[in-house]
């Protein structure tokens, strides 16, 4: 869909890295001057993978989880460090994952691998993964890359594990970013990549109380 959009696949990854190198490795810049919005962020998303999370018969075991365009681990630290055992970090910009090493204090000694790496080239382990979190990144790859990408990280989830994608949703179709060389899609298009990746919505919501200027958020939980 949106491949129409971007004719030089090379150029429009390579643009992005650069983009993300100028960006400071803080939390505000992590979420592009909206740093007030993370309490508010990582409670939604806290709420949203308590309904899967246990150690019953179809639970999603809290086990090891993979943080996506991790940056500086703002995610790992709030979400996924209280609520797994383990965590493992990937992210293009190498300087945030060094930054992480840091901002992560000493729940940090449980982050088992820092992956410096494009989603688009990353291979995750197979059967790894309980939970692959994957948020504010899926409009840095192409859609035959996602499709590509979900599949892995379909293959690379334990039993009864989960992908989840949160991410700005388009009102209409898909539109280009060109600041930092990104794209939004709408609900309806990324519904359309997780059925080619062969994956299945098992849950989805509207993440609330987000500045109204600002795209809808929508999470998705996935298997």
């Amino acid at each position: 869909m949106e491949d129409n959009l971007i004719e030089d696949q090379g150029a429009f990854y390579s643009k992005a890295e650069h983009y993300w190198k100028e960006v400071p490795p803080t939390v505000d810049g992590m979420l592009g001057g909206y740093g007030s919005i993370s309490s508010i962020d990582i409670n939604g998303s806290k709420k949203f993978l308590q309904k899967f999370l246990g150690e019953g018969k179809g639970k999603t075991r809290p086990g090891c989880a993979l943080d996506c365009g991790a940056g500086i681990g703002r995610i790992t630290k709030r979400l996924l460090l209280p609520l797994f055992r383990t965590v493992d970090l990937v992210d293009v910009t190498q300087e945030f994952l060094d930054k992480a090493r840091s901002y992560l204090g000493e729940e940090g000694r449980r982050v088992e691998n820092y992956f410096c790496s494009g989603l688009q080239d990353f291979q995750p382990q197979p059967q790894r993964y309980d939970v692959i979190w994957i948020q504010w990144v899926i409009g840095h790859l192409t859609d035959d890359h996602l499709v590509e990408f979900l599949r892995r990280c379909q293959s690379a989830l334990r039993p009864d594990g989960l992908v989840v994608i949160k991410d700005n949703v388009a009102y209409e179709g898909v539109v280009p970013d060109e600041v930092d060389s990104s794209v939004c899609r709408d609900l309806q298009v990324v519904h359309r990549i997780v059925a080619r990746a062969g994956l299945t919505v098992v849950y989805e919501e509207q993440q609330q109380n987000f500045p109204e200027e600002i795209y809808q958020v929508h999470t998705l939980a996935l298997r």
